[in-house]
């Protein structure tokens, strides 16, 4: 059930109509969701407002994925909530992951521009935060737990901050300690998918020895895999992405899929919400 006008509820039934066909005229906002989804739950009511805000002239879509699980898989939905912009019927962006307000609207007026009186979003707490060191982060974070044992979310802060700062093992010893309503968390996934891709270096050549193993054999995945992870977890994201393209357009079932794996991976890594939004839309069109 929703409570906003301008909510419904899209299903395979409706899509057609209700999203696509309805775009042409009205942009819908498509919240991927599922009632175990703790972040859901909290961004669902921003998704409400916002659109709101509008006055019809933006339409929210909730998809249940539990319920219409071969919906999500046509958009290769992995982690949620994952909300898509669908525009003169086309998917023209997206993100992952509980945004406060101001990151919603943000998204939302790179598309749309303002709402007319649109009211000013309350500061974020998290955004005060920023310039934070993740040292400093596991400082603070640390003394919080001692002092509130019962927010467990906290530990997945910490595992967040461990991962920032290259403490793989520390950082996926929070995770094991989670309980299973955090465990499932997209914050949760975002930190395992990090660790998991900087496992992947281990023992791996260096990005100048990959690119030569490259240069003698474009063929060689496993150098341009390994290549793409040192590239995206390095700094240079977008290079790193174009080779996981690369791969997906050459080899799309080499290492049973490892090219979508790693893309996926990826998108639940950058912050970046603009470049995801552009490298998701890449790899739908080769899938798709």
């Amino acid at each position: 059930m929703t409570a906003s006008v301008h909510t419904f509820d899209a299903t395979e039934t409706n899509f057609e109509t209700d999203v696509i066909q309805a775009s042409l005229t009205t942009p819908v906002l498509v919240d991927f969701w599922a009632d175990w989804c703790g972040p859901c739950k909290s961004l669902g009511p921003i998704l409400e407002k916002v659109v709101d805000s509008y006055g019809g002239k933006l339409k929210l879509g909730k998809v249940d994925t539990d319920k219409e699980q071969q919906l999500a898989a046509v958009f290769g939905i992995r982690s949620l909530p994952t909300v898509v912009l669908v525009k003169d019927g086309q998917m023209v962006d997206g993100f992952m992951g509980a945004l406060p307000e101001s990151g919603v609207r943000a998204f939302v007026e790179k598309h749309l521009g303002k709402p007319e009186a649109a009211a000013e979003p309350e500061p974020v707490a998290d955004e005060l935060l920023a310039n934070e060191t993740p040292q400093q982060a596991i400082a603070r974070l640390q003394q919080e737990i001692a002092a509130n044992a019962d927010k467990p979310e906290l530990k997945l802060d910490l595992a967040a901050a461990f991962a920032r700062a290259g403490e793989a093992d520390a950082a996926q010893a929070q995770l094991d300690a989670l309980p299973p309503n955090l465990a499932s968390d997209a914050k949760a996934k975002r930190v395992a998918a990090q660790l998991d891709l900087s496992r992947a270096l281990k023992n791996a050549p260096d990005a100048a020895a990959l690119r030569t193993r490259l240069t003698q054999n474009p063929a060689d995945h496993e150098a341009r895999d390994l290549l793409g992870v040192h590239l995206l977890l390095g700094d240079e994201p977008a290079q790193g992405l174009d080779e996981f393209l690369t791969l997906l357009r050459t080899a799309r079932d080499w290492n049973e899929g490892q090219a979508k794996k790693r893309l996926i991976a990826a998108f639940n890594v950058l912050d970046d919400g603009e470049l995801v939004g552009t490298y998701r839309r890449k790899m739908s069109s080769l899938l798709f």
